[in-house]
């Protein structure tokens, strides 16, 4: 049975292994530099300064899966965006279609809540079917679909957002 809980530092290194285990052969994540325990380190004291989660599922002591948000755009600037949040989920890919993305969505959706906010984003590669249809699943509505705004691997990339209201049931 998964458990879903706060990350602590000693989670790092799971939490990066997970994040980069298919960087280099997906568009999943627009990025080509392999995350460090170091920046999860300073991403953690961050998150932790700013009460904003950083969850973990364990399944037998092991952490198979990880879930954040932060801000949606910058809040700083634009507080008025300060109601919505933008997301990332990733679960080892051996735990996939076990339950445990939806709990630790149920999870960072109630932190979400608690929290005041009232929309949370997910920003995702286009050719990410499966994160789509993840997200659709737990009520994600698809509102925007940016052609060409990214690139890697050498080709332009097509980003969708989905939007999910947290003030309804």
């Amino acid at each position: 049975m998964a458990q879903v809980r706060p990350a602590r530092q000693e989670d790092l290194p799971a939490i990066v292994e997970i994040h980069n285990a298919r960087l280099t052969e997906t568009t999943h994540e627009w990025t080509e530099v392999e995350h460090t325990v170091t920046e999860w380190s300073e991403i953690l004291e961050r998150k932790q300064r700013r009460h904003e989660p950083l969850l973990v599922s364990e399944v037998e002591g092991e952490v198979v899966g990880w879930t954040t948000y932060g801000d949606f755009r910058d809040t700083g600037r634009w507080e008025c965006y300060s109601v919505s949040v933008e997301h990332t989920i990733h679960v080892h890919q051996d735990h996939w279609g076990q339950g445990i993305g939806r709990a630790l969505m149920d999870a960072l959706a109630e932190a979400a809540r608690q929290a005041g906010k009232a929309v949370m984003v997910a920003g995702i590669d286009s050719t990410n079917v499966e994160s789509i249809a993840f997200h659709a699943r737990l009520g994600f509505t698809e509102t925007a679909r940016m052609p060409g705004v990214g690139q890697k691997l050498g080709r332009r990339l097509d980003l969708v957002l989905m939007q999910k209201d947290l003030t309804t049931p």
